[in-house]
């Protein structure tokens, strides 16, 4: 549930000029040369009665660390000690950890640029040795089973022959269609929108229709970088070829930071969507973010909410939402034939000053195999590998309706990520054009002054 980590990234670049990092401000950490135990068959115990620290942010994930903990501490002899943050204060915590003389051994990252700036600053262990090594990784492991699009953000340098790997995924969101059947029999007579277009006019037919007693849509609208994600899965969703969506640059750049793309049609159309579904929301429509949208769709308010799929579980919690029972889940509505949506993911990264890397790494691989990764899963509705929502610890503490609209999701989503440090105030100008666009103004207009604010970056 990454919603806010981008401000606190801003004291990234001041740091890595004047604080002294892991390894050596400014360049990417080399694969580690401190002599670990890498010898003879896997062993769980090969590091038993080491001690590390692992930094998480407050999350469904960690608690479910935190339930499960004793098991990997009996298996393994390493003791931990979790250091847990709330989200508005993790990501300064952990940057600033990150860059002392006692760094944390693991630390819980965002697969954006902020496992990207870590990286460049040499802050970050690279895992494929680890990986490579029959002695430090049990053979079942599977790293094939991570999609591609998953740990696509954290192979670094991004789209360099020679990356490689600088954490592993945990918790996984994609971008789906959640809606009230309540609403959509009595306003729709049950029809389920199949396009972004359909989904668009039953939107806006919905609130018109219904007067100011419910509404047709709700999506984030407040002006944040944060919210940046869910109209990139729109934007994705209209290319006619999904794999022009590439890191670093995603789909706003034409492979080159000072080449936007703004004005290009997928772009347009795609921030048109998002704009039109923001426009069909409550009066209130540009102060909602994600609490306030999860609260109107719990309450009955709202007939269709496109977000990030780890809101699925909560929303068939009777405790909070009184529409348990009755809430559909679908992927995002074709934008073109091979319309897709976006993901976004939080990983485990190993600290490149870790004087524990290898029992570091232990602790990574335990909480992201197969098993594990589809028991957290259940508490995240985010399983980022694609064997658990076969599993039954996965399936069956879920609706199967939710399991398999997130599946065939994440089967074609792409990273929403754009991998650059200094990239907020690009993400801006995007969310303007959204806002803008939900305002009233053309389209083309929009997006042509977009390009201008861009191209006026000089990124």
């Amino acid at each position: 549930m990454r919603r806010s980590r981008i401000a606190s990234l801003l004291i990234i670049s001041a740091m890595i000029a004047g604080i002294t990092a892991c390894t050596g401000a400014g360049t990417a950490s080399p694969p580690s040369d401190d002599p670990i135990d890498a010898s003879g068959a896997f062993d769980w115990k090969r590091f038993d009665g080491q001690s590390i620290t692992v930094m998480l942010n407050e999350h469904p994930w960690t608690d479910g660390v935190e339930q499960s903990l004793d098991e990997f501490i009996n298996a393994t002899g390493i003791d931990v000690n979790l250091e847990t943050y709330a989200e508005d204060l993790y990501f300064d915590k952990m940057n600033q950890a990150l860059r002392t003389q006692t760094p944390p051994d693991v630390v819980m990252t965002g697969f954006d640029y902020s496992v990207s700036t870590q990286q460049a600053a040499g802050l970050l262990e690279p895992l494929d040795s680890y990986l490579e090594s029959a002695s430090l990784t049990e053979n079942q492991y599977d790293l094939a089973d991570f999609p591609d699009g998953v740990l696509a953000p954290a192979r670094l340098p991004a789209g360099q022959p020679d990356a490689l790997l600088y954490g592993i995924p945990i918790a996984t969101e994609t971008y789906i269609l959640f809606y009230s059947k309540d609403l959509v029999d009595q306003y729709l007579g049950g029809q389920v929108p199949a396009t972004v277009d359909d989904l668009v006019a039953a939107s806006q037919k919905i609130t018109d229709d219904a007067a100011g007693s419910v509404y047709g849509s709700v999506v984030r609208g407040v002006r944040s970088s944060a919210i940046v994600d869910i109209p990139t899965a729109f934007v994705i969703n209209r290319l006619a070829n999904p794999a022009q969506a590439n890191l670093p640059y995603n789909v706003w750049f034409d492979a080159a930071w000072d080449a936007p793309i703004m004005t290009s049609d997928p772009v347009v159309q795609g921030l048109k969507d998002y704009a039109d579904l923001l426009a069909a929301g409550p009066p209130n429509r540009f102060n909602i973010d994600w609490p306030d949208a999860n609260a109107l769709f719990s309450q009955g308010k709202i007939a269709f909410y496109v977000d990030a799929s780890v809101f699925g579980p909560s929303f068939e919690d009777p405790a909070s939402s009184t529409i348990a029972g009755q809430v559909g889940y679908a992927p995002l509505p074709t934008g073109s034939p091979e319309g897709a949506s976006g993901l976004w993911s939080w990983g485990l990264s190993v600290c490149a000053q870790s004087d524990n890397k290898g029992a570091a790494w232990l602790f990574t691989q335990w909480f992201s195999n197969k098993e594990n990764t589809a028991a957290l899963g259940a508490l995240t509705g985010g399983p980022p590998r694609s064997s658990s929502t076969s599993l039954p610890v996965y399936r069956d503490a879920l609706k199967a309706e939710y399991v398999d609209a997130v599946a065939e999701s994440m089967s074609t989503a792409l990273p929403t990520a754009v991998v650059a440090a200094d990239i907020e105030p690009a993400l801006m100008v995007i969310v303007d054009a959204v806002i803008a666009m939900a305002n009233g103004q053309d389209p083309t207009d929009a997006a042509e002054a977009a390009q201008e604010a861009m191209i006026a970056l000089d990124l």
